[in-house]
């Protein structure tokens, strides 16, 4: 898990010495457990029920599941007394009319699935196949906060807590495809002067690292005249693919070896079976060998939660030097390159770490072949403040740069570096930590640094909070995403407290 290597004083301070929870904020979040426990469970069964996956052949307007969701939205507004306003690609559903506000930041679509994967559809709330888990797509991330702050919200009008502050729940409907509109929409409307996001983990996220991409495309004639002269006996690496998109640690990866031998596969499966979490399948077609692993699926940000199928499948085919193909190069670059490792300590000096942000990830998450018959690998980045982009961009073309040359292939890279995020002055840090610590009972929990990216860099005075507890793992973006009942609960407490305590 994201360890705290070092706090932010001031704001570990101050949590330590925040004020007691007030009854108002208590009493009312027991009443929303008390009174809403069927409902939020049943709220989050219809939203999860939509496919809000983006689909790039269906414009977002017109897109059938993301309309039907919003209506879902409305009526809840609607049934619960809550104000709605649409516009577009953002819903805000909001109660009170004061000009101060508090923001609960969330978004409505979801990453992509393999239903195949699932004991039941990812599109209905499963309850029964692991009693106590709510499992199915956005149960975590990010329907169950929605669920839950709407709730909150509703428990708050029904005990008439006497507010200051109005209270409005964003929900964005392309937060992990597209913040554009998002950003757009931000420099035309004023957002709330104090946010809090449901897109993380517990206590508060004061930090996070920058999403990045390494593209490294090998064209079908990649390797060049410098790689052996291959013959009709040599084995030849003929494809290497794996991986479902680029936020998703990969869980299955495929290669496919021509003129294999029994001893070759020999080797692999030896090597193959010192590696943890793997499993493997070997088959034969003539003269040609078919190697499927699977690891397991886990959020980008965290590669330490998954078993990387790609990397690993890479290095179980590293009993040789596979020279003479495009699937070669690729499989030879990854082992040598990224190997098994987590923060790319073979990758030429791009390792580096900061002391509160923790060290930059890297791993490889994606590896298809593209519209002009290019095999591209895909490299995950999550990098923390410590070096600057050019710096960071150099260090990876140049390490690229000596292995291509080293190798005589063809190759070429491109890069995507995002910028880190540290937000040190929100004001309400002392109030979510006083929550998390009277209904965690951690008292000596402290600002955390993620590898994830949340739209908490877009609001003002925006930190996140939830819906995850420390020391357990994230299932968002994994293809066994829940939630347990237990915690979905607990969570509709301590929304209900915060939003009590910020308001009032």
């Amino acid at each position: 898990m994201l360890k705290k290597l070092a706090l932010l004083p001031l704001l570990a301070s101050a949590a330590l010495h925040a004020a007691p929870l007030s009854d108002a904020a208590t009493s009312t979040a027991s009443y929303a457990r008390k009174t809403y426990q069927k409902q939020v469970v049943d709220s989050l069964a219809s939203m999860v029920s939509f496919n809000t996956v983006a689909d790039p052949k269906v414009p977002f307007e017109q897109n059938p599941q993301h309309i039907g969701f919003k209506k879902f939205l409305k009526d809840e507004a609607d049934r619960l007394g809550f104000d709605y306003r649409d516009d577009g690609y953002i819903v805000v559903i909001g109660y009170g009319n004061s000009e101060d506000r508090v923001g609960v930041v969330t978004h409505g679509d979801v990453q992509p699935v393999d239903p195949s994967k699932w004991k039941q559809s990812p599109f209905k709330l499963d309850r029964t196949s692991e009693p106590g888990l709510l499992l199915g797509r956005g149960t975590e991330d990010d329907k169950g906060p929605i669920a839950t702050a709407l709730y909150a919200m509703k428990a708050i009008k029904d005990r008439k807590v006497a507010l200051k502050k109005r209270i409005e729940l964003y929900v964005y409907m392309a937060e992990e495809s597209d913040w554009a509109p998002l950003e757009a929409w931000l420099k035309t409307h004023t957002p709330p002067q104090v946010n809090i996001t449901l897109d993380a983990e517990y206590p508060v996220v004061t930090a996070e690292k920058g999403w990045g991409l390494i593209a490294v495309s090998m064209p079908p004639d990649a390797p060049r005249a410098a790689a052996p002269a291959a013959n009709a006996s040599t084995p030849q690496l003929a494809s290497f693919t794996g991986g479902f998109f680029a936020s998703q640690i990969p869980e299955d990866a495929r290669a496919e070896i021509d003129n294999a031998t029994p001893e070759l596969e020999r080797e692999i499966r030896l090597r193959a079976m010192k590696q943890k979490g793997m499993s493997y399948q070997y088959s034969w077609d003539g003269k040609r060998l078919l190697v499927t692993g699977k690891g397991y699926a886990a959020h980008s940000s965290k590669p330490w939660e998954g078993v990387n199928a790609i990397a690993m499948l890479a290095d179980a085919l590293a009993v040789r030097s596979w020279s003479g193909t495009q699937a070669g190069a690729i499989a030879d670059f990854t082992a040598e390159m990224v190997g098994t490792g987590l923060y790319g300590e073979r990758f030429g000096k791009i390792a580096y770490r900061d002391g509160f942000m923790g060290q930059m990830t890297v791993a490889p998450t994606t590896l298809k072949m593209d519209a002009d018959k290019n095999l591209v690998l895909g490299i995950n980045l999550r990098r923390p403040r410590g070096k600057s982009h050019d710096q960071l961009d150099q260090e990876i073309k140049s390490a690229f740069e000596e292995w291509k040359q080293k190798r005589g292939v063809a190759a070429t890279v491109s890069t995507t570096i995002g910028e880190p995020w540290v937000q040190d002055k929100a004001p309400q840090v002392p109030t979510l930590m006083a929550v998390f610590n009277h209904y965690s009972g951690i008292v000596d929990a402290a600002p955390i640094a993620i590898g994830g990216g949340t739209n908490s860099r877009l609001f003002p005075s925006a930190v996140s909070f939830g819906p995850t507890m420390p020391g357990k793992v994230y299932t968002g973006h994994s293809e066994h995403e829940y939630i347990t009942e237990k915690q979905l609960l607990l969570n509709l407490e301590m929304y209900t407290a915060v939003l009590v305590e910020l308001a009032r």
